[in-house]
């Protein structure tokens, strides 16, 4: 059975995109929850001049996904963590402290985008932000201590102090 998404949909496509499901899929999962269509001919050529009509539209959000991507391959992010003695961290980090972080920077991104292996010591890491169809970022981030983050925090509020 094809169909036309009406919604990107995880692991299967972007919104208007034609796409070959099994049919128990499409009209029990699908199309009931509004994801989807059936994409007969007439659902097709409508599809057709909306693309048309947007084909501006989605030029101007990819250009702008690609500032995005830009801003985040430049971020340095630093993430504080409790960790052990051994530099294991308790818990793990995920794409919410990601997006707070990146927030705290000004970049403004929804953690779901965000995709993240689970970190569960310190130092370097790195997750992928789709942002676009055709455009993902990579973001870099350390994961420190919680105490090594205080003491970062203290030295630059002393230098800071001592510059002015």
């Amino acid at each position: 059975m094809e169909v036309i998404l009406i919604q990107d949909v995880a692991n299967l496509g972007y919104k208007n995109d034609i796409v070959k499901v099994k049919d128990g899929y499409g009209r029990n999962y699908l199309i009931p929850r509004k994801l989807a269509v059936i994409a007969n001919e007439s659902a097709k050529k409508q599809l057709a001049e909306n693309l048309k009509q947007q084909a501006h539209k989605l030029a101007k959000l990819k250009d702008d996904a690609v500032v995005l991507a830009s801003k985040l391959e430049a971020a340095h992010l630093t993430i504080a963590a409790k960790a052990s003695e051994g530099g294991k961290i308790f818990g793990s980090i995920t794409n919410a402290q990601l997006s707070e972080a990146l927030e705290a920077l000004g970049i403004s991104i929804d953690r779901k985008l965000i995709t993240v292996e689970p970190v569960k010591e310190l130092g370097e890491g790195k997750a992928t932000a789709r942002l676009h169809k055709e455009v993902k970022a990579e973001i870099h981030f350390r994961v420190v201590a919680e105490k090594e983050a205080q003491n970062d925090n203290a030295a630059q509020q002393q230098e800071n102090e001592e510059q002015a």
